[in-house]
C-alpha cells in the first residue's frame, strides 16, 4: 500500500479472513489498525477495491468499509463485526451467517457491499472491468480509449421515452443505455437505494460517472439511503477527475416521519455539498420535473453546473401545478384556469438562465460529447 501510494497504483484487496489473531494479542490489533492508517492515507489518491471471497469478521471488516468500492461474491462470502454466535450470548437473537452478513443483507439492506457476483471467477472479471474505467490515482486524468461508437450519434428513441402524464414512470435506465458508448454502463449498488442510479460508462471513449434519478422507484424520491449513496460516488468521481453527468427526474425528498427522525436533513445536504464542491466538468439534463430542494441538490446550475440541458419536456418548480395551486388559490372554484397560469408563469426556466439549453432527446448524447 505504501509503494502503491508512491507510484499511483490502484490497491486491490482479496479478503477472506476470520479477523485477528487471537493467539498474537494485541499485536494482531495493531497490525490491523497500521492497514487502517493505509486505507486512509490512501484514500482520494489511489483508487481502493476490495473483493469479499470468504467469511470476514472483526477487523478483517473495517479495511473494506474504508475502501472506495466493496464487492461480494453470493452464497460464500460474509461480512460481520460479531459472529453469529457472540450475537446469540449478548442480544439471543438467532441468526444465520447468511441472514447477519451473507450478500444480499450488505447490498440490499445495509449498503456496506457495492455489489454481489455469481461466483469467484465472475467477480474477478467484474474487477476488470470497473478497473478499465478508473485512473491509476488522482495525478491522471478520466482514462481514454478509442470510441467506435459515433460521438454525435442520433438516439430516436429518447424522444419518446418520457410519457407525456407526469406522474407515468420510466425508466431511467434506457435513457442512460441510450446516451453512453455501446450501451455500456457499471452500475454501481444496483440493489440498494434503486431510486437513484450510479455508475461508469464513457462517452466517445472518455470515462464518465453517471448519476441518475429513477422514476420507477419511488416515483425518484431521494430518500436518505439515496442521498448517501450518490455523494459518496459523487465525491469519488471528484477525487478522482472523472467528469459528471447527471439525469434529473425528481419530485423532491421523501416525506414522512421516517425520514425525518433519520435525519434526512442531515444526510440529503451530503449530497448537497458532494455536488457544490465537486470541481470536475459537471454537466446535468432535466428530462422532467426538477421540484423543491431536490432540483437544487440534483447538480444544478447554482451549484456549479457547467453545462445544464433540459428536454423539452422539463419542468423547473417548486412544487407540481396542482398542489401549488391549491395553496396559492385554496377555496377557489376554477382551478384549472389557475394552474395554467402557473405552468405559464413559473415553470420556465432557459429565461432565466437556469438551464443553457433546451434540447432534443435525440441528440443529447451528440451534445454531452
Amino acid at each position: 500500500m505504501d509503494q502503491a501510494m508512491l507510484v499511483g497504483a490502484p490497491v486491490i484487496g482479496l479478503n477472506d479472513s476470520g479477523g485477528a489473531r487471537i493467539q498474537e494479542g494485541v499485536e494482531s490489533l495493531a497490525g490491523y489498525a497500521d492497514i487502517f492508517q493505509r486505507n486512509v492515507e490512501a484514500s482520494g489518491v489511489v483508487p481502493q477495491i476490495s473483493l469479499i471471497m470468504g467469511p470476514c469478521a472483526g477487523g478483517a471488516v473495517y479495511s473494506p468499509a474504508l475502501t472506495d468500492f466493496t464487492f461480494m461474491v453470493k452464497n460464500t462470502s460474509y461480512l460481520f463485526i460479531t459472529g453469529p454466535d457472540v450475537v446469540k450470548s449478548v442480544t439471543n437473537e438467532d441468526v444465520t451467517q447468511e441472514q447477519l452478513g451473507g450478500s444480499k443483507t450488505h447490498t440490499t439492506l445495509s449498503g456496506v457491499a457495492h455489489k454481489a457476483f455469481e461466483n469467484d471467477i465472475d467477480a474477478l472479471l467484474n474487477i476488470r472491468d470497473l478497473m478499465s474505467f478508473l485512473p491509476s490515482s488522482n495525478r491522471e486524468g478520466a482514462p481514454i480509449i478509442e470510441a467506435v461508437d459515433p460521438w454525435d450519434r442520433d438516439v430516436p428513441v429518447l424522444d419518446g421515452v418520457v410519457p407525456l402524464e407526469s406522474t407515468q414512470a420510466y425508466d431511467m435506465g434506457d435513457v442512460i443505455l441510450g446516451v453512453v458508448d455501446d450501451r455500456e454502463f457499471f452500475e454501481i449498488m444496483p440493489a440498494y437505494a434503486k431510486n437513484i442510479k450510479i455508475g461508469f460508462g464513457r462517452m466517445n471513449g472518455r470515462t464518465v460517472g453517471i448519476v441518475g434519478n429513477q422514476p420507477k422507484v419511488a416515483a425518484g424520491y431521494l430518500d436518505i439511503n439515496a442521498s448517501v449513496k450518490g455523494a459518496r460516488f459523487v465525491r469519488f468521481c471528484d477525487a478522482f477527475n472523472i467528469p459528471i453527468i447527471t439525469f434529473v427526474d425528481v419530485p423532491g425528498f421523501l416525506p414522512g416521519t421516517a425520514q425525518e427522525y433519520g435525519g434526512i436533513i442531515k444526510h440529503g445536504a451530503k449530497l448537497l455539498y458532494a455536488f457544490a464542491e465537486a470541481t470536475v466538468p459537471k454537466i446535468t439534463i432535466i428530462t422532467r420535473k426538477a421540484y423543491d430542494g431536490a432540483y437544487d441538490v440534483m447538480s444544478s446550475k447554482h451549484l456549479r453546473g457547467d453545462v445544464n440541458y433540459a428536454w423539452p419536456t422539463a419542468e423547473v418548480a417548486v412544487m407540481g401545478a396542482k398542489g401549488a395551486v391549491s395553496i396559492l388559490y385554496r377555496g377557489q372554484t376554477d382551478v384549472k384556469k389557475y394552474e395554467d397560469e402557473y405552468v405559464d408563469k413559473f415553470v420556465p426556466s432557459a429565461i432565466r438562465g437556469y438551464v443553457d439549453d433546451i434540447i432534443e432527446p435525440r441528440a443529447t448524447r451528440g451534445r454531452i460529447c
